[in-house]
């Protein structure tokens, strides 16, 4: 029976059949399959500037999937003579100083000197849902509308390590593509800091004024990372504290050992609300770039990131293995157990694992 209610045992109650339900999508329209390119039909794409292809191909690069990830990195391996003509910013900042605004208002001013902008951009995922946002294109509103800009937010999954990783695989097919900057934005003020530092030739510091002791909150490690620190939202009311706080961040500097590059780091003070001084950040990152090519540190610099990344790749995939080791996830639970149960400690438990692991006990 179609719907039982209707039965003599339930006496007073009457379901109608009702109607047949229209369906939830137009019926007129098709239904587009995303169409799969080989690795070669990629590359060839991202050399000609093909954006959607470009996509697609930093999709594969973040899939988990052991296909996608053969494919990707054959992808990565053919673009990689074409790669390392850009100049790469890393841009931090405190939560709330405006690093997408600046970033928005930094891009247009780099697209309007004719040249192609690819921003990437890491968006915090929640702990408990591993969900993210992912909303810099909608903050962005005017530079995600430019033809010569890409921006790609990827999600951090709570995996820092692995994205920043794929990050940096997608700046060399961004770079491939034709895009002759390359922002990179960073989680915020935090253990991402050190990652994103070893991918950019130029690191900057997002700073804002009037939220009292200008130093406080900031650590001295990002501060000796900065090669450049904007004070954001220096306009209206504000603009005497930002000179103050130039000020202030211009001593902090000094008191920090010489960086390695030569280059004496400073700060400049700006508005990207108001397109105000966004020439002179820019005037900043090309005079650094300048100054590092001419004294070989800028080679010298990516050369060290590639082999630091060699590294980080290898501790990548060492720690992939081991957890997706078949007998390793048999044995986790019992030793978790023992150490629970402080019938073992921590470190012979982890020692034990890691023996069995490269064969030391059969």
């Amino acid at each position: 029976m179609e719907h039982p209610e209707n039965s003599s045992a339930y006496l007073g109650l009457n379901v109608n059949k009702g109607i047949d339900q229209p369906p939830s999508v137009n019926p007129y329209l098709r239904r587009v399959k995303r169409q799969r390119y080989t690795s070669g039909e990629y590359v060839e794409g991202i050399l000609k500037g093909d954006i959607s292809i470009l996509g697609q191909a930093v999709t594969l690069v973040e899939s988990l999937l052991p296909e996608h990830q053969q494919m990707a990195q054959e992808v990565i391996e053919k673009c990689l003579p074409y790669s390392g003509n850009s100049i790469r910013l890393g841009i931090t900042g405190v939560p709330g100083a405006g690093k997408s605004t600046f970033i928005e208002a930094l891009g247009m001013y780099v697209i309007r000197l004719n040249k192609k902008l690819a921003v990437l951009a890491i968006d915090p995922s929640s702990e408990r849902s591993k969900g993210s946002i992912l909303g810099d294109k909608t903050r962005m509103e005017e530079l995600s509308g430019s033809e010569n800009a890409f921006i790609r937010p990827s999600p951090s999954a709570g995996s820092l390590g692995g994205v920043a990783r794929k990050t940096r695989e997608s700046i060399v097919l961004c770079e491939a593509a034709g895009f002759e900057t390359v922002f990179v934005e960073t989680v915020g003020v935090g253990q991402s800091e050190t990652a994103v530092h070893s991918m950019v030739d130029f690191f900057l510091l997002i700073q804002v004024t009037g939220t009292g002791d200008e130093l406080q909150g900031i650590k001295r490690g990002i501060m000796e990372m900065a090669d450049g620190i904007a004070i954001n939202k220096a306009d209206g009311s504000n603009v005497e504290k930002a000179q103050v706080a130039k000020v202030q961040f211009q001593n902090a500097l000094r008191l920090f050992p010489a960086p390695e590059s030569g280059w004496k780091p400073r700060a400049e003070t700006c508005s990207s609300l108001h397109n105000i001084d966004i020439d002179k950040i820019w005037d900043m990152v090309t005079e650094y770039v300048a100054f590092t090519r001419n004294n070989g540190f800028f080679s010298y610099k990516r050369n060290n990131q590639s082999k630091y990344w060699m590294y980080e790749s290898i501790n990548e995939y060492l720690k992939h293995s081991f957890y997706h080791n078949k007998l390793i996830q048999q044995m986790l639970k019992e030793k978790e157990k023992q150490v629970l149960n402080n019938q073992l400690s921590s470190f012979i438990a982890a020692k034990e694992l890691l023996d069995i692991y490269f064969g030391k006990i059969k």
